[in-house]
């Protein structure tokens, strides 16, 4: 059992300034305010300093980082990504696959099912193949598919927990409910459905819309298409990769206001090159280019790619945008992990998982706790 004192801890509700927080073990045992009484525990309380502590990051979209990728069959490589993000904050981890043929998506799953196993991420995502090809952006078009029901039952290994598919394609929707009847999380994206397709895969079951505005038909106010609809269609979590680049901040703004901060989650959409230096990197088998951190295809139309996002840069620009610390949290781990069913992480409750973010007065990472431990960053 050790307490902390701290200058600050961000709940589900509030920010409690001069705070505590007591961790015993791997879990959240107590947090409060210092003005309103700290546990006798016999132990001198640890103080931390004036820092603030939030939740760690819960990210369900990211490919890689620090010059490593999930699209592999080498379970170190794939760790080397998660060590890498767990240093940038984030303490949940979805790991993302773009199109590659059936079998090696088998293979790369079951590499990644050992990190399941292992408690180091928290289950796969796939975001390929099953895409339109108007909108396929970084996936090889040649790869793409119709969700047929043979190969959605090939690929729904038990570390998959959630597959993006284009609702408008040959057996779509029939796709979508296999998915959901798996207990996968079904995502609608790279898409160019009309407004009805994309509300026909949210009745289908789809929960989730893939990276909002990005590998979707522009909004058009004669014809809103998959953006309006899911920015109205209040069974959808809508992904926002919030680096300035993939959505200007006040495109943000526009689908905080339509949607609500309950229906939004940052993530990052990370590529190997995270974290590294500009220059010619892969995702999946597509080369790309990275450009002070913009990522675009090196060939052909040489459209945005992918990111170099963390998830701390994310949850900072939010902030500074002006929304507010509690919001932030909701969207960088809450809402995600609700999502997900994950109740045991995202938030600063009693009982929950000690995943804990100390940040400095810029909102940049100094420390994570993950499971009760302070991690070697």
């Amino acid at each position: 059992m050790t307490t902390y004192r701290v200058g600050r801890v961000v709940t589900p509700d509030d920010v409690l300034e001069h705070a505590w927080i007591q961790v015993v073990g791997a879990d959240i045992h107590a947090f409060g305010r210092r003005s309103e009484g700290m546990p006798a525990d016999g132990k001198r309380p640890e103080d931390l300093g004036d820092v603030t502590v939030v939740p760690g990051f819960v990210d369900i979209h990211t490919h890689g980082g620090g010059g490593s990728s999930f699209s592999t069959t080498d379970p170190e490589e794939a760790r080397k990504v998660v060590a890498f993000h767990r240093g940038h904050g984030t303490t949940t981890t979805l790991a993302s696959l773009v199109t590659s043929p059936l079998d090696v998506l088998v293979a790369q799953s079951a590499c990644l099912a050992e990190l399941v196993a292992d408690g180091d991420i928290a289950g796969v995502h796939l975001e390929g193949p099953f895409l339109s090809e108007a909108r396929c952006g970084a996936h090889e078009p040649s790869l793409l598919r119709p969700p047929l029901t043979e190969d959605i039952a090939t690929v729904l290994r038990d570390a998959v927990k959630m597959v993006t598919i284009a609702p408008e394609l040959e057996n779509g929707l029939e796709a979508i409910r296999q998915v959901v009847d798996a207990g996968v999380v079904a995502a609608l994206g790279h898409t160019d459905a009309t407004y009805e397709q994309m509300v026909a895969g949210a009745d289908a079951g789809a929960t989730v819309a893939t990276h909002l505005f990005n590998g979707m038909r522009p909004f058009h106010h004669r014809d809103p298409g998959p953006v309006g609809a899911a920015l109205n269609d209040e069974r959808l979590l809508l992904e926002v990769i919030n680096d300035g680049m993939h959505l200007d901040p006040q495109v943000v703004r526009v689908a905080l206001a339509a949607a609500g901060v309950h229906r939004i989650a940052l993530i990052t959409d990370a590529m190997e090159a995270t974290g590294m230096p500009d220059g010619r990197y892969k995702l999946g088998g597509l080369e790309v280019d990275v450009n002070e951190g913009l990522v675009t295809l090196a060939h052909g139309t040489h459209s945005i790619a992918g990111s170099t996002l963390t998830m701390d840069v994310a949850y900072r620009n939010a902030v500074k945008s002006g929304v507010s610390l509690v919001d932030a949290s909701r969207m960088a781990s809450t809402t995600p992990a609700q999502t997900f069913g994950w109740y045991d992480v995202g938030s600063i409750e009693t009982g929950k998982r000690a995943d804990l973010l100390l940040l400095d007065e810029e909102y940049t990472v100094q420390k994570v706790m993950r499971a009760g431990s302070w991690l070697d960053r």
